[in-house]
């Protein structure tokens, strides 16, 4: 199973419950749900990590650039840059990916 990295800006919804310390880089509390790009009507959820650059935690309400990294063959046909996500889990949020990241081995 290949990983994959995706940069992605991501909104957690006000409403969400908040978790007792908030989310810290590199969660896994969180799955992606995307739909097929080829085939909007698919859709699946990926468990992913998510990690971002700054020490803060994220809330309820907050807004942030993270990298989300899964483990699934088949991540490319769901998620790549312009495409739409719903984040599920503690708390819910939305997102829109960016970019794919590469590495200089080739993707990651």
């Amino acid at each position: 199973m290949k990983l994959f990295r995706f940069r992605a800006v991501i909104a957690l919804d006000p409403a969400a419950a908040p978790s007792a310390h908030g989310y810290l880089s590199g969660t896994r509390e969180l799955l992606v749900h995307g739909t097929r790009i080829d085939d909007p009507g698919t859709d699946r959820f990926f468990p992913a990590m998510m990690t971002w650059d700054e020490e803060n935690t994220l809330q309820p309400g907050d807004h942030a650039v993270v990298t989300l990294t899964i483990a699934d063959d088949d991540a490319p046909s769901y998620l790549a840059a312009g495409q739409l996500f719903r984040l599920w889990g503690a708390g819910t949020g939305h997102g829109i990916i960016s970019r794919r990241v590469f590495t200089t081995a080739g993707p990651s």
